[in-house]
């Protein structure tokens, strides 16, 4: 941690984690509607809450942050599942033809 604050590289490490999260999060979405459907919405907000949660919690600045983008990034997934059920009825994405509608 003292390397991290001498050099100053807080910002860097959130940016870039930051950055990792909210990609991960793109994947995540499309497989959780491929699979689930739309109705796996609660799955994302019961992360979030959880996160939320977790990040008042947690006293270390940068963790806290962290745990924080993450539980936002899955509040803002439940908004992407029902976008992605939209381009999977345009076509841009594959329907799962295993699941029943």
């Amino acid at each position: 941690m003292d390397f991290i604050n001498d050099n100053n590289l807080t910002g860097l490490i959130i940016g870039l984690s930051t950055f990792l999260i909210i990609g991960l999060f793109h994947p995540i979405v499309i497989k959780a509607e491929y699979y689930f459907g739309t109705k796996c919405w609660w799955a994302f907000a019961l992360t979030g809450i959880v996160g939320v949660i977790a990040s008042i919690l947690i006293t270390d600045t940068i963790l806290s942050i962290l745990i924080a983008v993450f539980a936002f990034s899955s509040f803002w997934s439940i908004l992407e599942v029902f976008q992605q059920k939209k381009r999977v009825e345009k076509g841009w994405f594959p329907a799962n033809p295993n699941r029943k509608k």
